[in-house]
């Protein structure tokens, strides 16, 4: 049986909306494991974010969690060493998702992670990082080869505080807990609890060698009734009466 970091690695050939189709997406397909109502369950990020850099390819790994906001003179508890210890203690690799709860007419100017806390964060095996929120520094972050999803890119900010770590948070749509497993990419991201990964690995394993026979069938049809044989029992195929 291949390790967890193994199967961590292995995802890494897939982007994430195929992904999301074994999770989730197609609740009636037999290799979908339907671990979300697709619709109704925040289980993927929605078009807020965008991924800063989309050469870098799929990235994979466990939640660590955080919530931001301004400085509250009546908890003083947490900084952003308690991020890195969380980020220190979790399995590896780690994925930073990071809510940014500022009030709205600052919310868009919070550049708040930039080159120092990256760097900080990927010595301690993190690998990428995602916020509701924008940040800064990306040239400089550029050659370590981090990921980030992000509202987009702001150069400053002023007094920021760590109000939770390692809580259940809710960043560009998607509902997410320490300890799950995130898969993202250009196109966004999707999470799924840890104790799925081999079930998900096998699934969307076999679901490529069926889509590539599949599309490779579709490049020879030459008429719409072929295709329609072709798509058969799929959901792009017309509904029976």
């Amino acid at each position: 049986m291949p390790t967890i970091p193994e199967m961590l690695e292995a995802l890494k050939e897939f982007d994430t909306p195929s992904i999301t189709n074994v999770v989730a997406t197609y609740p009636d397909n037999p290799l979908c494991l339907g671990l979300y109502n697709p619709w109704t369950q925040n289980w993927y990020t929605d078009h807020s974010i965008r991924c800063m850099y989309p050469e870098l390819g799929p990235v994979v790994g466990f939640a660590v969690t955080c919530v931001y906001g301004l400085p509250d003179p009546t908890y003083r508890r947490l900084s952003f060493m308690d991020v890195i210890e969380a980020l220190d203690a979790s399995p590896k690799p780690t994925i930073f998702v990071f809510e940014q709860r500022f009030p709205p007419e600052i919310a868009g100017k919070v550049g708040l992670s930039g080159g120092n806390m990256t760097t900080a964060m990927q010595a301690v095996g993190c690998v990428g990082a995602i916020s509701n929120g924008p940040s800064r520094d990306i040239d400089e972050i550029r050659p370590m080869r981090f990921q980030y999803l992000l509202s987009g890119i702001a150069p400053g900010h002023g007094p920021t505080a760590v109000h939770a770590v390692n809580v259940p948070v809710t960043v560009a749509g998607m509902d997410v807990a320490p300890g799950e497993i995130i898969h993202m990419d250009e196109n966004g991201a999707v999470k799924f609890p840890a104790d799925k990964l081999e079930a998900v690995l096998t699934n969307v394993r076999k679901l490529r060698d069926e889509e590539a026979a599949r599309m490779g069938a579709l490049r020879s049809a030459k008429s719409a009734a072929e295709v329609g044989a072709i798509f058969a029992g799929q959901s792009y195929a017309k509904s029976k009466v």
